[in-house]
């Protein structure tokens, strides 16, 4: 199991520091699928599954976030001017979101997460704006829109333990971003979800003692330090091709992923 766990957290690293996906969208579906096949489904970490998954991905992002971050404020491809405004806003929908992912069932946090991949792959094939760059320069968003934004951003990413990739990716890429600024944006905006959502899950669930050993909350810590691990292999791996691939091609293959990600979820059980 932790071979797979670390082969699984550089996966997480690679899809962070290239896509800013924050790890969630190849640990959330993998985890959860070793929980059901080591423990069954029927057993207390079998029932809890779905919640463990999310909650130790989005622990797992104050990490990988953080490491990735570095690399591409090293490579200066991050705005921060573009990513200051929606810092605080997306802790706020964090918390929010977490709460929310806490009250419940494993199984309706699954299909939430599913429906969020459907909607998101449709928008970015059906509207113009994501597969082609529509220009050289972002342009900025308003402070009601940034405000609305960030805590949507915020609550939907902590509540599927995905980051904030898979809405701040297309918000900047429709603004005119190439598809290396909008990953690079991704990653510091994926920090204050994950510290947030982190802090909420574990207090929020800290009576789940059913789980035992091992667990703060429903944040499995042993499956947390092999990703880490494996995710700073990953990230380091992969930060040598950060602004190199085409932007058409970086497009595309972001949403490949996705759509990865969405046959996984439809049909492990």
């Amino acid at each position: 199991m932790y071979s797979i766990l670390l082969l699984c957290g550089g996966l997480a690293g690679v899809t962070t520091v290239l896509f800013g996906f924050g790890g969630g969208f190849v640990v959330v579906p993998l985890l959860y699928t070793l929980l059901i096949a080591v423990h069954g489904s029927d057993s207390a970490t079998g029932l809890a599954a779905m919640h463990i998954a999310v909650a130790t991905s989005t622990a797992l992002m104050i990490f990988a976030a953080s490491m990735a971050t570095w690399r591409h404020h090293r490579r200066q491809t991050v705005q921060w001017h573009l990513v200051r405004p929606l810092v605080g806003y997306i802790a706020m929908g964090a918390v929010l979101g977490a709460a929310v992912a806490v009250s419940l069932s494993g199984n309706w946090v699954r299909w939430v997460f599913i429906g969020y991949l459907c909607i998101t792959i449709a928008d970015a094939v059906l509207r113009p704006g994501f597969l082609h760059q529509t220009g050289s320069d972002v342009r900025p968003i308003g402070r009601a829109v940034t405000a609305m934004t960030g805590t949507c951003i915020g609550t939907v990413a902590a509540l599927l333990g995905v980051g904030g990739s898979v809405m701040t990716v297309p918000l900047m890429r429709r603004r005119g971003a190439s598809m290396t600024a909008a990953t690079a944006m991704a990653n510091p905006l994926s920090l204050p979800m994950a510290v947030s959502g982190t802090a909420t899950y574990v207090l929020l669930s800290a009576n789940h003692t059913a789980l035992g050993n091992g667990y703060a909350g429903y944040v499995d810590l042993r499956a947390l330090l092999v990703l880490a691990v494996g995710s700073w292999l990953g990230i380091r791996l992969a930060s040598i091709w950060i602004g190199r691939i085409p932007d058409r091609i970086h497009a595309r293959v972001y949403l490949l992923l996705l759509t990865v990600v969405l046959v996984v979820m439809v049909f492990i059980h």
